[in-house]
């Protein structure tokens, strides 16, 4: 099977970390494995004391920015007033300039508020 190797680097270039997060791990539940760290080689001929390494530490905040309205500016300004009970000039200045809807909320609050500015037009970076 062909493929065009720099076709799935740009592709995947353009995913947030949430859909890079989903795909992860949707490749091991399809595949049935687990992602390790690769271990050099001199650390595996040192024994296990020198193979381990300090965890990485998973996020678990997550701040969600608008980064355009889209056309239906409106209806992005009713969704960031429902979601942060900003008034409707501070809203509408938020929605036109960009910038944090919400800030140091878990993984299912940015997913779920991404879902509801994005299906109101808006272009939205979860980080």
């Amino acid at each position: 099977m062909a493929y065009d190797k720099q076709a799935i680097i740009d592709q995947l270039s353009g995913l947030t970390v949430l859909q890079l997060v989903e795909l992860v791990d949707g490749l091991k539940e399809t595949w049935g494995v687990e992602a390790a760290a690769a271990i050099p080689m001199g650390a595996m001929m040192a024994g296990p004391a020198a193979a381990e390494a300090a965890p990485v530490e998973e996020q678990t905040e997550f701040t969600v920015v608008i980064t355009a309205a889209g056309d239906k500016k409106l209806q992005v300004i009713k969704e960031v007033r429902a979601i942060t009970s900003l008034g409707l000039k501070e809203a509408k200045d938020l929605v036109e300039a960009g910038g944090t809807v919400v800030e140091n909320v878990g993984k299912d609050e940015a997913a779920d508020v991404k879902a509801k500015l994005e299906a109101a037009g808006a272009t939205v970076e979860v980080k």
